[in-house]
């Protein structure tokens, strides 16, 4: 699996298996096939549900914890240094390990500057091996990089072909923090996985809608962590290494780019609420 290295040394798969809106039932049967299939690096978050069968799975493998990379993110309920600092070692004992490869704030609200600081405590303990946050837009990135004692090492925002992220990507780049792709497919909305600009050009390589744009992403130094239920939808994601987009496609792709969210604006004051309500009411 091909790695980036964080600011810190610590390397993290440019690919890696998202359990998103995976039940907590299925979620175990779901993370032993990906790692099966050769995934080493799993993302999931406090809300979600499902660290423990993360975990579980996990155990189950056999695959030694030195060889995965494990993600978590602190809910908006646990936004603060207190309450931050219990989750981060109830996410450890729901995954069942000492450390986490990547502990993120999931969003940039509630008191996310407490929640930062107890993980930048967790990583001085060896607790967590990277730190970094999840849907933090430039401005709020920009403060925390600036007055933080540990800028984020990494970002995880929507991302995929309609919504690429220029911007972002281009300050991230500069205070050196890794971009990460939550969404690759926009979750299959705007006809992803059959847009005539991706498939024409997978047909070149021999690949998938869904490959091109992985490659795309990957190509443009983005980590991203596809989301299947199907394991040999799981073995065709992961199946992205073997080519290269020319210049000329890549520059075909980046015309898609609508420059907005398929799914909310952070910057919009009814999503705020409506985010900011989620955190109030779904305890974790």
């Amino acid at each position: 699996m091909e790695t980036v290295t964080l600011r810190n040394g610590v390397k993290m798969p440019r690919l890696g298996y998202g359990v998103f809106q995976v039940t907590n039932d299925e979620c175990e049967r779901c993370v032993l096939d990906a790692l099966s299939a050769g995934y080493r690096s799993v993302d999931t978050a406090q809300s979600y549900g499902n660290e423990e069968a993360v975990g579980a799975a996990v155990q189950k493998s056999g695959i030694a914890r030195s060889d995965l990379f494990l993600t978590s993110k602190i809910w908006m309920s646990n936004a603060s240094y207190e309450k931050a600092k219990e989750s981060i070692d109830k996410s450890l004992r729901n995954m069942k390990t000492d450390y986490l490869d990547l502990m993120l704030i999931h969003q940039p609200f509630g008191d996310y500057y407490g929640a930062y600081r107890a993980m930048e405590e967790a990583y001085h303990a060896g607790k967590l091996r990277a730190i970094g946050v999840s849907n933090f837009y430039p401005d709020r990135l920009i403060d925390l990089c600036r007055f933080a004692e540990i800028a984020p090492m990494v970002n995880q925002v929507e991302t995929h072909v309609f919504q690429q992220q220029k911007i972002a990507h281009e300050y991230m780049e500069k205070y050196g923090v890794q971009h990460e792709a939550w969404g690759p497919f926009a979750e299959g909305k705007k006809n992803c996985f059959t847009n005539p600009v991706l498939v024409k050009i997978g047909e070149k390589y021999g690949k998938t809608a869904a490959q091109t744009a992985l490659r795309f992403l990957i190509q443009s130094d983005v980590v991203v962590i596809p989301k299947s239920t199907h394991k040999e939808r799981m073995e065709q994601n992961l199946d992205v290494f073997d080519f290269a987009l020319s210049k000329e496609d890549m520059e075909a792709i980046r015309a898609l780019d609508e420059g907005k969210s398929l799914f909310f604006d952070h910057y919009d004051p009814a999503t705020v609420e409506m985010l900011t309500n989620m955190g109030k009411t779904r305890v974790v």
